[in-house]
């Protein structure tokens, strides 16, 4: 597919923002490069992280969301995941939204200045559903419910999961925005190298995770490897990890074999593991560099 922009041609674009966790924090770069080569967002899909990022764009308040990203450490980071005791998840989100709410605001959804749609699963149903009115976070927080680690969110009579169970890569819900062009970025690409295992370093500067018993068990299944652990062991937050990573991964190839988007990023699947936001800017540098060549090459 032709994708080359000639001067004076049209410049608006989709953006389908994937899920894949911390991960998903590499769009934010990508985005930053794609208005930098003024190229114009008019709409927005995202799938969890994608949700997030897209959503913060969407508002007009991604450069807010990085910031505050990149000064949140990993203890800061962890402290803000409350404990779901008696719920079906580990954790609620609700410290979480709420200090995102802080930082980007209260809009709804439906009077953002780029259209803006965030996938979710109803479990009830079965089925995927595109929140396209409504509380902005209410919506974010419906997309990144990942089954086990968040706990659903309830909106009217639907129970709300984690987009990315049926649609990784939005590309579909794009197609509400018109005929634009759409870039879609797969978070689920070839890892950089099999012989190493970079998802297991933590940035240099990480922090202490918080104290107490809840601390103590967060570092454990978050925390830094022991040097005497064998080269192949995961912890439970890892095995989790890779386990959505192969099932997104084989959905998204599956939906970008359907609807290929006019142009497609990719950012490798194992930058990190789901649950490191705190490496927010190395993994918006990836972006921006994965950015970078993928326009140079389709003529962008």
């Amino acid at each position: 597919m032709n994708t080359s922009v000639a001067p004076g041609e049209d410049r608006n674009i989709v953006l389908a923002l994937g899920a894949g966790g911390a991960r998903g924090l590499a769009q934010i770069g990508v985005i930053e490069v794609l208005q930098e080569r003024g190229l114009h967002i008019r709409a927005i899909a995202g799938t969890s992280c994608g949700a997030l990022v897209g959503g913060a764009c969407a508002a007009g308040k991604l450069a807010e969301l990085t910031r505050w990203m990149q000064m949140t450490s990993r203890a800061e980071m962890l402290r803000l995941l409350d404990p779901g005791f008696g719920r079906p998840a580990m954790f609620t989100g609700d410290c979480l939204v709420k200090e995102l709410r802080e930082v980007v605001g209260e809009p709804r959804i439906e009077d953002l200045p780029i259209d803006f749609t965030a996938v979710a699963v109803d479990l009830l149903r079965q089925r995927e559903v595109w929140l396209r009115r409504g509380d902005l976070w209410d919506a974010i927080r419906a997309s990144f419910a990942i089954p086990g680690i968040f706990t659903p969110m309830v909106i009217g009579d639907m129970e709300l999961v984690d987009g990315g169970l049926l649609a990784p890569l939005p590309i579909t819900a794009t197609r509400l925005a018109g005929p634009h062009r759409v870039v879609a970025i797969d978070i689920h690409s070839q890892p950089q190298s099999l012989a190493e295992d970079p998802v297991r370093e933590l940035a240099a500067e990480s922090g202490k995770a918080a104290p107490g018993i809840l601390g103590r068990w967060m570092e454990k299944h978050f925390g830094d490897d022991e040097e005497d652990e064998p080269k192949h062991h995961f912890k439970l937050m890892e095995v989790m990890s890779r386990a959505l990573d192969t099932m997104q991964e084989r959905i998204g190839r599956v939906q970008l074999a359907l609807e290929p988007p006019d142009l497609l990023i990719r950012i490798p699947r194992d930058a990190c593991e789901f649950y490191e936001f705190w490496r927010a800017s190395e993994l918006i540098d990836l972006g921006r560099r994965e950015a970078e060549k993928a326009l140079n090459e389709a003529g962008f």
